[in-house]
């Protein structure tokens, strides 16, 4: 990051920002390429396989995608996302990919610095965001190629990083090095701040008199803390005509609301497992002999932490609310080629429980059981299907059922931005109402939000939201007064 865009930015300057992302995970730099000047173009040479697409495509030769109609460029394509922009946009980058083919993007890259929109990324960790905090030896559940971003393939990168693909799988750990690496490659760390907290995001307010100030759109002020190399933190304000939120829903664990839930052996983040095994096999307290983890949920994440646990031989008592047959689960969501590994927990999950022999020695499930209380002598309390009362002793409590977008620093903490106010915000259930071509907020002009806070939940189709947002900005840009 350079020290001038640090500097505006703490500052606390008067002049306008064009646009101010917050959050740099695969969104964010996605945007930020876009918004770099880097232009998307069709190959003359290519052919797309949809013919729809390919005809649509031949119509407008020469014209780059992000001025061309996403509209009506996007009718017409089915996939694995609701998102007709980000089904487009998957489908230029890899043809093929859900037929299990591996044609070559149709797309070619101009930078054309002349159409790019400064802007800044703040971000609480290093470029790539939650991948940061991830526990590194972690399988990533989508394959290697679709965690790509644009003009850089993934699986190229680890190719050449001599990092190797697992069932065309790649780690949490080189994913994060590769959004990192993406962003020095692609000439954007002068745009990316990291440190940085945002804790207010006002709008509506007076349009600031400083020079810069332009235009009747409405201001954002975004405001918050910097924390510098020794640690302190420096408070900055800044003004910006545009604000796009790509935080993620990883910044606050969903609980389960039960007493004793505060209780300092109880923890709702995956990485407290490896933690408390570090710290508590020196003091003998997680040892294969000792009381089980007890771990909460039947996502992936408890999944993980179930595999984890097994592979350091820590007792496991897995409990879950749904039968081990509910056809919501994820597991029945997933190729069972791809992911073998997933496919044994739900294996476990549905032969072991208290009730029947033990198959798998130091694992235990308990299906259709809901936590009722934690208590301070590390033992907890479970209702089961038929209303009766179960009590285990645990050496350490994982709730991992889930996460919800922390926009607190939004009014009303972005509430009456969702599909439904009346509903809590939830990525999978009400994410922010978002125009579907622009993902531009339609509830607040100049407010976008991509990624799963728009309800896009895998990488591949994130970058669609991030070519809708550099399409509108852009467009905005063309229709201002010289």
């Amino acid at each position: 990051m350079s020290s001038s865009k640090r500097d505006h930015v703490s500052a606390s300057s008067l002049e306008p920002l064009p646009v101010t992302i917050i959050g740099n995970g695969p969104s964010g730099i996605c945007l930020s390429y876009l918004l770099s000047g880097h232009i998307p173009y069709v190959r003359p040479d290519a052919v797309h396989p949809h013919p729809l697409l390919q005809r649509k495509l031949a119509e407008a030769p020469g014209v780059s995608i992000l001025d061309q109609d996403l509209d009506y460029l996007s009718e017409g394509l089915e996939g694995r996302c609701q998102s007709p922009v980000a089904l487009l946009f998957d489908a230029l980058l890899r043809p093929d990919t859900d037929v299990g083919g591996n044609l070559e993007s149709v797309l070619t890259w101009r930078q054309e610095k002349h159409r790019a929109i400064p802007h800044v990324v703040l971000g609480r960790n290093l470029p790539g965001g939650a991948w940061h905090s991830i526990e590194g030896s972690m399988v990533t559940l989508s394959q290697g190629q679709w965690m790509g971003l644009p003009d850089l393939q993934a699986q190229d990168w680890l190719q050449k990083k001599r990092r190797g693909l697992r069932n065309n799988r790649a780690t949490a750990g080189d994913i994060a090095r590769y959004y990192r690496d993406y962003v020095v490659k692609k000439g954007l760390s002068h745009n990316f701040i990291s440190g940085a907290v945002v804790t207010n995001v006002q709008w509506g307010a007076p349009e600031p008199s400083g020079p810069g100030a332009q235009g009747p759109s409405p201001l954002f002020q975004v405001s918050g803390f910097l924390t510098t190399k020794d640690q302190s933190q420096r408070p900055f304000s800044l003004w910006t005509h545009h604000v796009v939120l790509a935080t993620g829903t990883f910044d606050s664990p969903a609980r389960l609301g039960i007493p004793g839930e505060d209780l300092p052996f109880v923890h709702h983040d995956p990485s407290a497992l490896e933690a408390a095994r570090e710290a508590a096999m020196r003091e003998g307290v997680v040892t294969p002999a000792s009381d089980p983890v007890l771990i909460v949920g039947a996502g992936l994440s408890a999944a993980d932490a179930v595999l984890f646990a097994r592979h350091y031989n820590i007792p496991v008592v897995h409990a879950f609310r749904r039968p081990v047959d509910d056809p919501g689960l994820v597991f029945n969501q997933l190729p069972k080629m791809l992911y073998p590994e997933y496919h044994k927990v739900h294996q476990m999950m549905r032969e072991q429980s208290f009730l029947s022999p033990s198959p798998y020695r130091g694992y235990h499930s308990l299906p259709e059981h809901r936590p009722l209380l934690f208590k301070e002598d590390s033992q907890a309390v479970f209702q089961d299907a038929q209303g009766g009362q179960q009590v285990f002793g645990v050496s350490l409590v994982l709730v991992l059922i889930g996460s919800h977008p922390d926009l607190s620093f939004l009014p009303g903490a972005g509430a009456d931005l969702a599909m439904d106010p009346e509903q809590p915000l939830s990525a999978k259930r009400n994410p922010i109402d978002v125009d579907p071509f622009t993902y531009q907020s339609t509830r607040q002009e100049g407010l976008y939000a991509v990624g799963p806070l728009a309800g896009d939940n895998f990488v591949r189709f994130v970058q669609g939201g991030a070519l809708a947002v550099a399409s509108s900005l852009l467009r905005k840009e063309t229709r201002k007064p010289p």
